[in-house]
């Protein structure tokens, strides 16, 4: 869907990330470190290290898992405050605020171009357009999202009450499918399933970082984590734990223009 069919309350939530950022940073799960290897795919040439645009790069999770990897990083995001926490995990990352449909890099600059949990909030058409101006040939588009899995009984109680609020699912394949189209590329996936360990309030709080939350009124806020934390200390899964796993379905996506 392009900028101009969106609604506010769309436009709300993708520039709320900024007011959890330094949150996001500590509680967000980050990603299997395989999915590294799958996103940036082999380098033809047979150098060792890639040029990678890490776009919507927010607080960093993707950006740290390329640079230990041996990648050169460029990271945009639209939100100034996220990439303040990024700077402070990864100083040495060029970063610039921007977002995916005008990147801030010349024609050809990059080898990979990779999305973690952002390319959903982006304008299919135009944003596409520039991942293609700044690959160069034989460049690939990476797109991971880390999701919560359903196939725990008590992560499926928690969808019920996301579903109440009516928070929107959407499919990670249906993404990808349209930046294919949009990119002309051959599309490879892979699936993996990713643990996140925390104590029960650091769950809740996760939540609290997510962009239907950070836009709720503070009341309305307080009582929908106040319903995920009575989840946990009810469900039989978690209850009385200390430390709670919440499992996430990740989802990774290489994109390969022809």
């Amino acid at each position: 869907m392009g900028e101009s069919g969106r609604s506010a309350a769309w436009a709300e939530r993708a520039d709320s990330f900024g007011s959890v950022a330094a949150e996001y940073a500590v509680l967000r799960p980050t990603y299997p470190p395989d999915v590294v290897g799958f996103l940036v795919g082999p380098d033809a040439s047979g150098g060792s290290g890639r040029r990678v645009l890490d776009v919507g790069a927010g607080t960093g999770l993707l950006t740290e898992l390329l640079v230990a990897a041996g990648h050169e990083v460029v990271a945009v995001d639209p939100s100034a405050a996220m990439l303040e926490q990024l700077a402070l995990r990864l100083p040495d990352v060029t970063t610039a605020v921007a977002r995916a449909e005008a990147l801030p890099l010349p024609a050809a600059d990059v080898d990979v171009v990779t999305a973690a949990q952002a390319a959903h909030w982006f304008d299919p058409a135009p944003a596409a357009a520039e991942m293609s101006r700044v690959l160069r040939p034989g460049g690939t588009v990476g797109l991971v999202w880390s999701l919560r899995d359903d196939r725990a009984p008590w992560v499926a109680a928690l969808s019920a009450i996301l579903a109440a609020e009516n928070v929107d699912r959407f499919r990670p394949a249906a993404v990808a499918e349209a930046f294919a189209r949009e990119l002309g590329a051959d599309v490879r996936s892979t699936e993996s399933v990713f643990v996140q360990r925390a104590t029960p309030e650091d769950v809740v709080a996760g939540f609290a970082t997510r962009s239907y939350a950070a836009a709720m009124t503070e009341d309305r806020r307080a009582a929908f984590l106040g319903e995920i934390r009575e989840l946990i200390a009810t469900h039989p899964d978690t209850r009385g734990r200390e430390v709670v796993d919440l499992p996430h379905a990740v989802s990774a996506f290489r994109l390969t223009p022809r």
